[in-house]
Formats: C-alpha cells, sequence, structure tokens
C-alpha cells in the first residue's frame, strides 16, 4: 500500500517530492516514525501521511496534530511553511472527523482530504483538488470509488 500510494502522490506532481517512508524523528531520546512524507515544493511545506487500515479513529488525529508539531520544530527549514497532514483509512464518520480535528491547528484531512482550515486562494492552484487525489489513489489499489 504504501508504493501504491507513493507513486500516485508523485505521479500527481503538483511540486511533490518523496521524502520517505517510516520517516525517523528523534526528540527527547524517543522515536517516532511518519508512515510517508513529502515535500511540496511549491507550498515550501512539508506534508505528512498517515496510512490507516481501517475506520477512522479520533485519536488519529491527535497522532497527525503531535506529528506535524514535531515535523514543524525539528525538521522543517525556517522559510518553509507549517506542516500539513493526510490521514488516508478505509472509512471515516464526518461526525466523528469533526469532532476529532476541531480546535486543531495545524491544518489536518481525513480520506477526502477535507482541510480543517482553507488554504489560502495562492495555495489553491498547488494542491491537486480532494476528489481527484482520491480517484487516483482509490484506482490505485484497486477499489472502486
Amino acid at each position: 500500500m504504501v508504493d501504491k500510494i507513493k507513486t500516485v502522490m508523485l505521479e500527481l506532481g503538483y511540486g511533490f517530492t518523496f521524502m520517505g517512508n517510516q520517516y525517523r524523528i528523534l526528540a527527547q531520546g524517543n522515536e517516532y516514525f511518519i508512515d510517508l512524507l513529502f515535500y511540496n515544493r511549491k507550498l515550501k511545506s512539508l506534508v505528512a501521511m498517515e496510512l490507516k487500515m481501517g475506520k477512522f479513529q479520533p485519536e488519529h488525529a491527535g497522532k497527525m496534530n503531535f506529528y506535524l508539531n514535531l515535523l514543524d520544530d525539528f525538521v522543517r527549514e525556517p522559510d518553509e511553511n507549517p506542516s500539513i497532514g493526510i490521514v488516508l483509512c478505509s472509512e471515516r464518520n464526518n461526525f466523528e472527523v469533526e469532532y476529532a480535528l476541531r480546535g486543531l491547528n495545524n491544518p489536518v484531512g481525513v480520506s477526502e482530504f477535507c482541510l480543517t482550515k482553507k488554504l489560502p486562494p495562492e495555495w489553491a492552484d498547488k494542491l491537486p483538488k480532494p476528489e481527484e487525489l482520491e480517484k487516483e489513489i482509490l484506482r490505485e489499489l484497486g477499489v472502486e470509488n
């Protein structure tokens, strides 16, 4: 699954560069691993992706928020924008997603990549549309939409 998602993201273009899977961050003597890490050249942002085989759980939002804070403090360069997170799961409940993401300061998307915060207008044409991204990922995974 990791290889397929990585391939889809790179095929979409839009300035994505693959940085690694199980990307290791060492902080305060602890190791943390992000499933997939990309960099978007146009946004000048790190893009973390967590892959969940099952249903979205509210704790996935907290974990992603934690990873984004680590990326911003330990990996991001001073001239780069804040990191963006995507949680890709096989199913989700909109109610749970809404309540899990409410109040987070970091931009996080779940499954359909609906951002919790609106992107600035100058970023809108630099990322693939959520529908396009989901369609390509599902096609690559062999799942009918």
